[in-house]
C-alpha cells in the first residue's frame, strides 16, 4: 500500500478529503483533512433526482482543489467514491465523465450497502465497541451496520437523508408529522436483527448534535470521537431541537453550518434508535473515508486489525519513540509491578493496559524537549490518542503520563477529569508504578525485572546494577509509606 493515501468521499452535503500517511505496516495517521461544502444534491430531489448545474461547477471547483492538495503531499493513492446524491442522479454519468475528463480524477459510485459497510468498519476497528449497530445519516441515505464481536455482519440502507427530508417537507413547511410518517414508513422494512443497546453515530447529524450535548454538559474532553450519552437521558433535547424553528437552534449549541440540516436529521436519528432499541449513543468523528482507506489497509486481514492492536498507540511509537527496546522494558516493568502491588493495593485489573500503554508511551516527548517530556508526552496522547479508546481511557493514559517523573497526581490537574477518573488511590498507585518502572530503567537498562510485595516492602530483581535506579526511587513520591529493596538476580 502507498506510504500516502488520499481519500475523497462526495457526500450528498459535503465533500471531503483525508491524507493519511503509514507510518509502518498498520500505523497510521492523517496528514491533512479538507473540507467543502458543495451541496452537490442541492435542488435535485425536487427535480427527479438531477444534479443541478450550480452544484457540478461547485463540485468541479472543490474537487479540482483537492486533487491539487492530495499532489502536493505526494499521495500515491488517491481513492474518490461518491454516495447518494450521486449514485441516485440520472445524469451521474456525465457528472462523472465531466470530472474525469477536465481534472483526471476517478470516481467509484458505490451502493447504499457498501456505504454501510465502510461506516462499518470504521467503528468496528476505530471505535472502543465490539456489538453495535452503526447509523450514518447523509444527506441522502441513512445506513446501517450490525457489528458482532467486531465484525460486520449485516447492513442495510434507507432512502432517508437531511437533505432529502429537508426538501421534501421542512422546506415546503409540512407539519413535522408527515416527515415522521415517512421516516417510519422506511423504517418499516428495517430487520429486527438489527436490534441493540449501542448504537454508534456517524455523520454530520451525530456530530453536531454530540457537540451541543458535550458543550452543554461542560465536558472537559473536545473530542467527538467516542463520547457516549444516554438516549433516556437525551430524547427530550432530541425533540427539542428537531420541532425547534431555524432562529432558536443556536440557542441549543448547534452551529450555523447545520442550522438548515440539523432538524431533519435529528429527527431521523431519534426514530432509528427507537427501533433498534438502542440504549446509548457513541459518536463516531470515523466514517466512510475511515472505512474506504481501512478496507484497503486491511484488505489481507478480514478487515479488522490484528488482536490487541491499535493504530494511535503504533502511530505514536512509530514517530516519536526514541528507543523502542526501552519502551518495551519499561512496559514490561510496569507489568510486573502491577502483578506484585495489584492485591494489596487493590488495583482493578481491567486497568492494566491503561498502564501498559501509559509506560510505553511515557517518553515520546522527549524528541520536543527532555525536560519537559512528560508535559509534551501527556499532551500528545491527549490529541493523538484517537482510536479504540474511551474519553475515560485517554484521560486516564494521559495522566499516568503527565505524572511520571517525581509527583503524584495534583488535584489542580485532575479535578476537572475528576468524573472520568478512577479513585484517587487507584490514580496515585498507578502514577507511582509508571514512574517507578521508569526510575528502574533510568541508566537506559534492558532486561526483565521480578517483583514481590511482603509487609509493605517492594522486592524487586533485576539482571542489571541498579545503583542510579535506586538513587532515583528515593525522589519519588508514595501513595504511602513502602520501602523498595532491590537485589541482583
Amino acid at each position: 500500500m502507498a506510504k500516502r493515501t488520499a481519500v475523497i468521499d462526495i457526500g450528498s452535503n459535503s465533500a471531503r478529503m483525508v491524507v493519511y500517511e503509514r507510518t509502518s505496516r498498520y500505523g497510521f495517521y492523517i496528514l491533512n483533512e479538507t473540507r467543502s461544502r458543495v451541496r452537490i444534491s442541492e435542488g435535485a430531489y425536487e427535480k427527479g433526482g438531477y444534479l443541478q448545474p450550480d452544484a457540478i461547477e461547485r463540485a468541479c471547483r472543490a474537487l479540482s482543489q483537492f486533487l491539487s492538495i492530495a499532489k502536493s503531499y505526494k499521495s500515491r493513492k488517491i481513492l474518490c467514491i461518491a454516495t447518494s446524491a450521486v449514485r441516485d442522479a440520472p445524469n451521474r454519468k456525465d457528472f462523472i465523465k465531466r470530472i474525469e475528463k477536465e481534472i483526471g480524477l476517478k470516481i467509484k459510485v458505490i451502493d447504499g450497502k457498501k456505504e454501510a459497510y465502510l461506516g462499518g468498519i470504521a467503528a468496528a476497528n476505530l471505535l472502543p465497541v465490539t456489538d453495535a449497530v452503526t447509523v450514518d445519516i447523509g444527506g441522502g441515505s441513512t445506513d446501517l451496520a450490525l457489528i458482532r464481536n467486531k465484525k460486520v455482519v449485516d447492513v442495510y440502507s434507507l432512502n432517508l437523508g437531511t437533505v432529502r427530508l429537508k426538501e421534501l417537507f421542512f422546506d415546503k413547511k409540512k407539519p413535522i408529522e408527515e416527515a415522521a410518517a415517512y421516516i417510519e414508513e422506511a423504517l418499516a422494512s428495517l430487520p429486527d436483527t438489527f436490534k441493540n443497546h449501542t448504537a454508534v453515530g456517524i455523520g454530520g447529524t451525530a456530530r453536531a448534535i454530540t457537540k451541543a450535548i458535550m458543550q452543554r454538559d461542560g465536558h472537559t474532553v473536545e473530542k467527538i470521537h467516542a463520547f457516549r450519552f444516554s438516549i433516556s437521558e437525551e430524547m427530550k433535547f432530541l425533540n427539542k431541537v428537531a420541532n425547534s424553528p431555524v432562529l432558536k437552534l443556536t440557542k441549543y449549541g448547534i452551529k450555523k453550518d447545520r442550522l438548515d440540516t440539523i432538524r431533519p436529521g435529528v429527527l431521523i436519528l431519534s426514530k432509528v434508535l427507537e427501533k433498534v432499541s438502542a440504549n446509548e449513543v457513541v459518536a463516531s468523528g470515523a466514517g466512510v473515508r475511515e472505512g474506504l482507506f481501512l478496507s484497503d489497509l486491511l484488505r489481507g486481514n478480514d478487515h479488522l486489525f490484528p488482536a490487541n492492536f491499535n493504530p494511535s498507540v503504533r502511530s505514536l511509537l512509530d514517530r516519536f519513540c526514541t528507543d523502542p527496546r526501552l519502551a518495551a522494558n519499561i512496559a514490561s516493568t510496569a507489568t510486573e509491578l502491577f502483578n506484585a502491588l495489584k492485591s494489596p493495593c487493590a488495583l482493578p485489573s481491567s486497568l492494566l493496559r491503561h498502564l501498559q500503554i501509559a509506560a510505553k508511551l511515557s517518553r515520546i516527548g522527549i524528541k520536543l524537549d527532555f525536560y519537559g517530556y512528560h508535559r509534551h508526552s501527556a499532551y500528545m496522547v491527549l490529541s493523538e490518542l484517537d482510536y479504540g479508546f474511551s474519553h475515560e481511557d485517554m484521560i486516564l493514559i494521559a495522566t499516568l503520563i503527565r505524572f511520571n517523573k517525581r509527583r503524584l497526581p495534583k488535584n489542580s490537574f485532575v479535578k476537572p477529569y475528576k468524573k472520568l477518573l478512577p479513585k484517587q488511590n487507584t490514580l496515585a498507585w498507578l502514577s507511582y508504578i509508571v514512574s517507578l518502572a521508569q526510575a528502574i530503567h533510568s541508566a537506559n537498562s534492558y532486561g526483565k525485572i521480578e517483583a514481590e510485595y511482603r509487609n509493605g516492602v517492594l522486592f524487586i530483581k533485576a539482571p542489571f546494577d541498579t545503583y542510579l535506579a535506586e538513587e532515583r526511587i528515593r525522589e519519588l513520591e508514595k501513595p504511602e509509606s513502602i520501602a523498595v529493596k532491590f537485589s541482583l538476580s
